[in-house]
């Protein structure tokens, strides 16, 4: 019978281990580029350096660990193969370097996991299962299945093998930038921050670690904050939407890590479109987390030098559009107006006159006579359009008003 280990999370992942993965995964992995965003450091008020682990094949910092992983097992583990329970960056990483080293990889993923995912898994030679509803079953189901097949289970973050390998980052960042101030890193089971942590601290004792989790997913601030934030919901940042962080990674962040801020989910979508318009790299909601805190919290970052992970760019197309679109309205330069009208002939033409007027673009125009409280004589015209910036759209509507027409306005949160 083995004894129980009680060593220490930080005994357990040391500096030398996260050399040794980055001495053991060289040249299999992207060494992504680390720079300088001059207009996100005007904005934030603070010099902000990108690290694009987006630059991946497989779009995401999850090959680091995974890959550490594979290369540590015996002949006989990769005979056998290997297993890992994932619908998201942790099943493309296991898996294209798995069959690249000639390792079996079966990957068991909820059936309500998107076909787009399954499919981009499959592309780079995982063997998909499909089992359960949720990721808990899905879990179970794959360590049943470890039990059964004699598999090895790669876990996607609680695990100090795998954290060596995202900690890689970290190495990198700081050789690019030794004076950082601090690193701001997205925390979902933990992996990724318990591996930066102890590279960072084990080189500047001073450096600040910042972690971030979407506000809808607190688990690990309720961990170790000792807090008991509700968990769930539905967050652009799928890639860090853990309800149980590691048990492991816990202990480290409890330890090493000064801060966890919370973002919003609006906060998140604006970090999205900013990445892509200002640095054009297209990054998930989990990726721009970092990001996100800096913008929601300038007076905490203010002046500091800060290194941001964009720790993958696994977005869906359509989703990824909507983020865009809904920026363009928060910024005010897109627009959704609610015109009382009578129904009868010229009356849209006349507004259309000042939308012209006030050089105003028609994007979409749509009637509503029926569901209304108007009289049976008049009728609502919703008008999507975009301006310049927010001002234009206000002048806009003032000329409206000013022509004695009941103007609405709709606004996100």
């Amino acid at each position: 019978m083995t004894a129980p280990d009680t060593s220490s999370a930080t005994d357990r992942l040391t500096l030398a281990d996260v050399r040794a993965a980055a001495d053991r995964i060289a040249g299999a992995i992207v060494e992504t580029p680390m720079l300088h965003s001059q207009t996100l450091s005007r904005i934030a008020g603070c010099d902000i350096w990108l690290k694009f682990e987006n630059l991946q094949f497989t779009a995401a910092y999850k090959e680091r660990g995974a890959l550490n992983a594979l290369l540590q097992l015996s002949e006989e583990q990769r005979r056998r193969g290997v297993i890992a329970a994932s619908a998201g960056n942790h099943s493309q990483g296991l898996s294209y370097h798995g069959t690249r080293l000639g390792v079996p990889v079966t990957i068991v993923m909820p059936r309500t996991t998107p076909t787009v995912k399954v499919m981009q898994t499959e592309s780079v030679g995982g063997q998909v299962e499909l089992y359960g509803e949720t990721f808990d079953e899905a879990y179970a189901h794959a360590r049943k299945l470890e039990r059964e097949r004699d598999l090895t289970f790669v876990h996607p973050f609680d695990d100090p093998i795998v954290a060596a390998g995202q900690g890689t980052v970290a190495l990198e960042m700081l050789a690019a930038r030794p004076d950082l101030d601090c690193l701001v890193v997205p925390i979902g089971g933990g992996g990724l921050m318990s591996g930066m942590a102890t590279v960072a601290k084990a080189n500047n004792p001073d450096i600040q670690l910042i972690g971030v989790q979407a506000r809808l997913f607190p688990s690990m601030f309720s961990r170790v904050t000792g807090s008991d934030l509700p968990c769930g919901g539905d967050t652009l940042a799928e890639g860090i939407a853990v309800k149980a962080p590691g048990e492991f990674t816990a202990q480290i962040i409890g330890e090493l890590v000064d801060e966890i801020l919370l973002v919003e989910e609006g906060a998140l979508e604006h970090a999205v479109a900013l990445l892509l318009q200002i640095e054009k790299t297209v990054v998930e909601g989990a990726g721009a987390a970092g990001l996100a805190a800096v913008l929601s919290n300038p007076e905490r970052f203010k002046g500091k030098t800060v290194g941001l992970v964009l720790c993958g760019g696994n977005i869906d197309t359509r989703l990824l559009a909507n983020v865009l679109l809904r920026d363009l309205v928060r910024s005010g330069r897109m627009a959704r107006l609610r015109i009382a009208l009578q129904d009868r002939p010229g009356a849209l033409y006349n507004v259309m006159g000042l939308f012209d007027a006030h050089t105003v673009n028609i994007i979409e125009i749509h009637h509503q006579r029926v569901f209304t409280s108007l009289p049976a004589k008049g009728l609502y015209t919703d008008i999507e359009c975009e301006a310049r910036d927010a001002n234009q759209i206000a002048r806009l509507v003032e000329a409206l008003r000013a022509k004695g027409y009941s103007v609405e306005t709709f606004e996100l949160e």
